[in-house]
């Protein structure tokens, strides 16, 4: 009898570990939302616990006997919580920090994991199909920190908090003269228009197959800079979740975080010929200047980003990388 063994040399990303002195910590993430951190903060842990629940991401075994424990809340703005466990019980509190939830997402692969072991704090490299780098953090990389692997695409659900955001200058204009960005320029607005706005899931085939009917669709176009899209991570070690954007509004709602308003704005940050556009939901909070932003608007902001990888999420990034084995 004969047996053949297949065997896999399965390794996870690359892992850079930083120290507690090197990492920045949630504090500036948390006056995002308030402005007396010192009572709110331990109050609203408090009163997460009472409706927590444990996010499974990859795990579909998440269990209170690991040694530590990531706890959540199904809300659209939200707290997530970290807890060293032993024998099956809370031992001590390790970590907290607030999420978005975003609907919208890249298959991407992830290169790298910046990664403070004391706080399960982690920023993840990521690599989209297209070859775009993107940087975020990890909400659930207590959960999902054994499971990721060298070389395998997920779907990433992208989101992030707003530390400013405003609307964009108006005042700087380029001429794109070349014809098949002139076409992908006019057709990416004619679709996403007569979609009242919104992405359609076939946005990259439609593209294809547009083609401008009047002479007038063939001109060159003036752009506005103020209307381009674009994002820039940061580039301190361990803090290139902090990023830099600019885009267009796609969508705009609002939300409650611990009885404060939330806006949600779905703005659109990347949008390359031939590539799925980078959309992030990114909440601000209400005042004056979140309330003037309206759809459509091209805004700039300052963000922390964030990332999800969800195990029901995945079939889409499976697709892909069996299409591209094929």
């Amino acid at each position: 009898m004969t047996i053949n063994y297949q065997y896999k040399n399965i390794q996870s990303p690359i892992k850079v570990v930083l120290t507690d002195e090197q990492s920045a910590g949630h504090a500036d993430h948390w006056r995002i939302l308030t402005d007396d951190m010192s009572n709110d903060v331990p109050e609203w842990l408090q009163k997460m616990i009472e409706q927590a629940a444990m996010p499974k991401g990859l795990n579909g075994n998440v269990s209170s006997n690991d040694t530590c424990l990531l706890l959540s809340e199904d809300q659209p703005c939200h707290i997530n919580q970290v807890l060293a466990m032993k024998d099956g019980k809370p031992e001590c509190f390790i970590n907290a920090y607030p999420c978005v939830d975003g609907p919208y997402g890249l298959t991407c692969r992830i290169e790298r994991m910046i990664v403070n072991e004391n706080t399960n704090d982690a920023v993840l490299r990521m690599r989209t199909a297209d070859g775009s780098i993107i940087y975020a953090f990890d909400q659930l990389y207590t959960a999902n920190r054994h499971l990721y692997q060298q070389g395998t695409d997920y779907f990433v659900n992208f989101s992030g908090w707003a530390h400013e955001i405003t609307l964009s200058e108006q005042n700087e204009v380029i001429m794109v003269e070349d014809p098949e960005a002139i076409r992908y320029h006019r057709a990416f607005n004619d679709i996403v228009a007569a979609n009242d706005g919104q992405l359609p899931n076939d946005l990259q085939e439609q593209i294809k197959q547009w083609q401008p009917t009047t002479e007038a669709q063939k001109q060159p176009v003036e752009i506005n800079l103020g209307h381009m899209c674009a994002y820039l991570f940061g580039d301190a070690l361990g803090q290139e979740d902090e990023a830099w954007c600019q885009g267009q509004v796609l969508g705009k709602q609002e939300t409650s975080f611990n009885g404060k308003t939330v806006i949600l704005f779905d703005v659109v940050i990347l949008r390359e010929q031939n590539a799925t556009p980078f959309v992030v939901r990114i909440g601000a909070m209400k005042h004056a200047g979140t309330e003037a932003i309206q759809v459509h608007d091209y805004v700039q902001a300052n963000i922390w980003l964030q990332a999800a990888i969800y195990k029901e999420n995945q079939a889409a990034a499976q697709s892909l990388q069996q299409s591209q084995a094929s």
